[in-house]
């Protein structure tokens, strides 16, 4: 008898236990008071509560290892050998085409889980009685009468020092009243096992966000589309603040693990987008688009008052409104009157995504989005068309929609008509991958400060390519090349972009440069400082109009940056502040000092006298008498001057221009006059009277063929020869007085001075040692 009745408790308990893990499956209250009841009349409550621990760990890892295991079979087929694969061998094998529906149905499984498990941590047997006892209570009104009477977690936490009675006396009592032994014995079992959960649920937590993190490793992740990432961070983010509020502390690995992935993401983005606008610049032909082409393109992200990237889903619209904040706090989310009841209550948010699967693709979300209102497009109608295009071509990033006759709206009080005139294919490439990475700052707060970098960087490959394309000049047709013009700023902002791009700058890199996930902007130390000097051909392929163009374009970028930078503050953070100011004060504000760069570029170009200071400091200066005749280079000039007005009148490009490169020029004619006679070995007194004799033809000649007074510009030649009459003192003073001499200039004055003066040795060498200290 004594073998019978042991093996038929061994048969109860197999039996008990295996209701038990219905009840951690799917919460059930008739059946978990029957567990509770019988447990208790063991007198095993503490071994239920453990039993129920392990069954909710068990079955994360069960529930979130079929999901892969049916879902991959479904993909390839069924194979035996994958029965023995392990979670981590899965998702290595998880494609690209799965992981949203894996993703969703491993959030689901867990948050139904976690549901499972608060509804026991928060069941009050007291509430559930009165409920039964109470006239108007109905079946229809129990889930109700629950949701209410979830406890407080702080009355939970205050059950620990409670203790369960050793012995029942008449368990038929508990129909009795809420006073009877049995009854307050379930009380006491219930409050245990609430009491056990409420410290043991950071276990399931920590484990369910373990096994995401696993999944999340995988390289489907990071080749995914932009769309379908936005809409898994979505869903990550809401687990979070669903998790959160479960267990009562910030999930601050999972949120690291979650801000990781998203870097390594935004890396390869990133890096897709540089080849993109590289090809584009590559194919770049600097010809001024239409209006049209131009007003298509929406810069609400960069101004601030567009849609987001995506709208929310509606299936979202239900999540509790407190929640959506980016940072939920740590210490209140566990411990509010609530807790997890408003998630409780709300039901899965992620069985919706999955039974409606068409609302997931950007198609399927336009045309839910367009079927409200009243016909109008809304703002995130527009954003989500865009964003289908973008779904579509998501390799060359190029706004590849078909130009559509209307423009669109709200977006153009952001143009004025300069800036719709001035647009190239490349610019508005530019901008377009700018003004997504502003509207993905506002959904991805947790790496808008990497996302702000990759900005900053491609607006610095944009600039450095633009530069080396029209700035820099071709000085092999003279034998010494003329000073440096470029300004300080202008050579600090290329050093910056050098610095922080060299691997995208640099034509002999590899195509995929690795690159850490926390590198978009950082510098690389070793690297040289100085611009590649492209081959010489580059320059000569691109007319007048096209160099104006291009400083035209760059200059639109900035002043539409410009209009944003107010936006972009506000999006960061203000210890980021500091990203922003260095973006605009190193590059945006330099803009017009590399525009006035291409143009004074443009004007030598233009005017084919590299050659001029050698002819000039060639010419026969040591004579003896002043005759009434100039050197022949100053007609030369003239006529250098008049082909180069030709140019202009006929280059197709504005009067405005026009006028500006005229006055280029002039200040170019002057630098090739100083760079000139700084260069000349032997002069008499007559020599520098020939020199103001040619000086001053030169002015009236230049005077006829331009409008404006041209005597000013070429005020700084008139200075430099009159420093040949100057006291050998006084020299240094005048060198630091006038640094828009070069120090080679100065120090060629001081020779030729000292050469014709006769100066001794010592004072010559200790005037230019001085020359040279103080510049």
């Amino acid at each position: 008898m004594g073998r019978g009745i042991e093996a038929w408790l061994a048969r109860t308990i197999r039996k008990l236990d295996n209701h038990l893990l219905g009840v951690c499956q799917t919460f059930s209250e008739e059946s978990y008071l029957t567990v509770i009841d019988a447990f208790a009349l063991m007198g095993d409550i503490v071994g239920m509560a453990e039993k129920m621990q392990s069954f909710f760990l068990q079955e994360v890892l069960s529930r979130t290892h079929i999901v892969l295991k049916e879902m991959l079979e479904e993909e390839v087929g069924n194979n035996t050998q994958r029965n023995r694969f392990t979670y981590s061998d899965l998702c290595v094998q998880v494609p690209e085409s799965k992981l949203r529906s894996c993703l969703l149905k491993t959030l689901e499984s867990i948050f139904s889980l976690m549901q499972s498990y608060y509804a026991i941590m928060s069941f009050c047997p007291e509430a559930k009685n009165k409920t039964s006892q109470s006239p108007s209570g109905t079946s229809a009104d129990t889930g109700r009468s629950h949701s209410s009477a979830v406890v407080n977690q702080d009355d939970v936490a205050a059950t620990k020092s409670d203790r369960m009675p050793s012995s029942v006396s008449n368990p038929d009592a508990s129909t009795s009243g809420t006073d009877a032994p049995f009854y307050q014995l379930r009380t006491d079992a219930t409050k245990h096992v609430a009491y056990t959960f409420e410290r043991g649920r950071r276990n399931l937590w920590q484990l369910a966000t373990s096994r995401l993190s696993v999944l999340l490793a995988c390289s489907a992740v990071s080749s995914t589309s932009i769309y379908q990432f936005l809409k898994n961070y979505e869903d990550l983010t809401i687990f979070i603040l669903a998790g959160e509020a479960f267990c009562g502390f910030e999930a601050s690995e999972f949120r690291q693990k979650l801000k990781t992935v998203c870097l390594n993401y935004i890396v390869t983005f990133h890096r897709q987008n540089i080849y993109a606008l590289k090809m584009v610049l590559e194919k770049e032909s600097w010809t001024i688009m239409s209006a049209e082409a131009s007003q298509i393109i929406s810069l609400a992200g960069l101004t601030g008052d567009g849609a987001a990237l995506i709208s929310p889903t509606s299936g979202s619209s239900t999540l509790p409104k407190d929640y959506f904040r980016g940072n939920s706090t740590a210490t209140n989310t566990g411990r509010q009157n609530n807790g997890f009841a408003s998630w409780h209550n709300m039901g899965n948010p992620f069985s919706f995504k999955l039974e409606n699967g068409s609302a997931e693709s950007p198609k399927g979300n336009v045309l839910f989005n367009s079927s409200v209102g009243n016909g109008n497009n809304s703002p995130f109608d527009e954003e989500n068309e865009d964003l289908l295009a973008d779904f579509i071509d998501e390799d060359s990033q190029l706004p590849s929609r078909t130009l559509k006759t209307k423009i669109v709206k709200g977006n153009t009080s952001h143009w004025k008509d300069g800036d719709i005139s001035s647009q190239t294919g490349s610019s508005l490439s530019l901008l377009r991958m700018m003004d997504k990475y502003a509207r993905l700052m506002q959904k991805l707060e947790m790496v808008n400060v990497e996302l702000f970098k990759g900005m900053f960087q491609l607006f610095g490959i944009f600039y450095h390519h633009i530069y080396e394309t029209f700035g820099y000049q071709d000085r092999s047709q003279s034998g010494k090349p003329l000073p440096d013009s470029q300004s300080f700023r202008l050579k600090a902002a290329l050093s910056k972009i050098t610095q922080d791009s060299d691997q995208w700058i640099k034509p002999q890199n590899s195509l995929y440069p690795s690159s850490s996930p926390l590198s978009i902007g950082s510098t690389i130390a070793q690297m040289d400082v100085m611009p590649t000097a492209p081959p010489s051909s580059m320059f000569t392929s691109y007319g007048l109009k096209e160099r104006c163009a291009a400083a035209e374009t760059v200059s639109l970028v900035a002043r539409v940056l410009t209009r944003s930078r107010v936006h972009l503050h506000s999006v960061l953070s203000q210890n980021n502040t500091s990203v922003v100011e260095e973006f605009f004060g190193t590059l945006v504000d330099t803009v017009p000092d590399l525009a006035e760069h291409i143009h004074r570029t443009s004007a030598r170009m233009l005017l084919h006298i590299n050659g001029y200071p050698d002819k000039i400091a060639n010419a026969k200066w040591e004579v003896k008498e002043l005759g009434t005749d100039h050197n022949g280079y100053v007609d030369l000039l003239l006529g250098e001057f008049k082909h180069y007005k030709t140019r202009l009148d006929h280059g197709g490009i504005s009067k405005e221009l026009q006028h500006l490169l005229l006055d280029y020029g002039i200040e170019s004619i002057a630098e090739v006059l100083v760079e000139g006679l700084s260069r000349v070995k032997r002069c008499t007194d007559e020599g520098r009277a020939l020199m103001s004799l040619d000086l001053q033809v030169l002015i009236n000649g230049l005077q006829h063929i331009v409008s404006s007074n041209v005597k000013p510009r070429l005020q700084i030649v008139e200075t430099f020869v009159k420093a040949y009459y100057l006291p050998e003192t006084e020299y240094v003073h005048w060198a630091r007085s006038h640094p828009e001499y070069s120090k080679s200039q100065v120090v060629g004055l001081v020779n030729l001075v000292a050469t014709m003066k006769g100066w001794k040795r010592k004072t010559r060498l200790e005037t230019i040692e001085k020359i040279e200290a103080a510049s």
